[in-house]
């Protein structure tokens, strides 16, 4: 089965420091891929470089078969690839349907672009399902500033949906969650896999074990091991590298 995501060798030093050191790894289709690894082992740089928030000094980012190293974030949006951030990134002045309404005018066509809101057809269609299907309904005209940290995430991710990507990348999208938040937020990220390519980047250990179809290992900038959770979680190294103890 051709892969969503391929990225081969990739890399990017700041002074003399190699962030990101020849990492390659593959995104299955509707498989929810997964980055772990201490703090400061490069996960969120490997974000940057795949999505072209950064641009790599070596390797390749294919998305869908076609090259799109070093495109900018615009570019590769359009291509199909969705992210939300570590840090909530909203408009937190604008209401929940503000906010997916934005993200979802990418689905017109550019010659309805200065046409009215009301006339948006497709963008509001897209609304309409975003919100029923991340249980908005009653917070639709609440400015997003005004909710929970977990509702908050929960409508990044829906921004990042909008715009019906291929793949969707997530970074820690639990953080700072209280456990039962976390928990509907997994199932929530196992519910999108059906629709849509997930690679993600997680902290909680129980959560990237339980729904995770592949893990990727990263170590001071390298890929120290990948495989099913099964796999990563009886690799010696992995257990001396990344949970202390062998």
């Amino acid at each position: 089965m051709t892969a969503v995501l391929q990225v081969q060798d990739l890399g990017v030093s700041f002074g003399g420091i190699r962030a990101v050191q020849n990492v390659s790894f593959s995104a299955a289709p509707n498989a929810i891929t997964t980055v772990i690894g201490p703090n400061g082992a490069g996960k969120s740089t490997l974000f940057n470089l795949i999505s072209g928030l950064l641009r790599p000094h070596s390797g390749r980012v294919l998305l869908r078969g076609e090259v799109r190293t070093g495109y900018p974030s615009y570019l590769m949006q359009r291509a199909g690839l969705g992210r939300s951030f570590q840090i909530t990134n909203l408009f937190f002045e604008l209401t929940v349907f503000e906010n997916l309404r934005l993200a979802s005018q990418r689905l017109e066509p550019t010659s309805r672009m200065m046409l009215p809101v009301k006339k948006s057809k497709a963008a509001l269609a897209r609304v309409d399902e975003l919100i029923e299907r991340f249980a908005l309904g009653t917070k639709k005209g609440e400015l997003a500033g005004a909710l929970s940290h977990g509702e908050q995430r929960r409508l990044e991710i829906a921004v990042a949906l909008a715009a019906k990507p291929s793949i969707l990348l997530l970074d820690e999208p639990t953080q700072g969650m209280s456990h039962s938040d976390t928990a509907d937020t997994a199932a929530l990220i196992r519910d999108l896999a059906r629709d849509v390519t997930i690679l993600l980047i997680e902290h909680d250990i129980g959560v990237v074990m339980d729904i995770s179809s592949h893990i990727i290992v990263m170590h001071q900038g390298k890929k120290l091991a990948e495989g099913t959770p099964q796999q990563v979680r009886s690799d010696p190294v992995v257990q001396s590298a990344y949970f202390g103890h062998a």
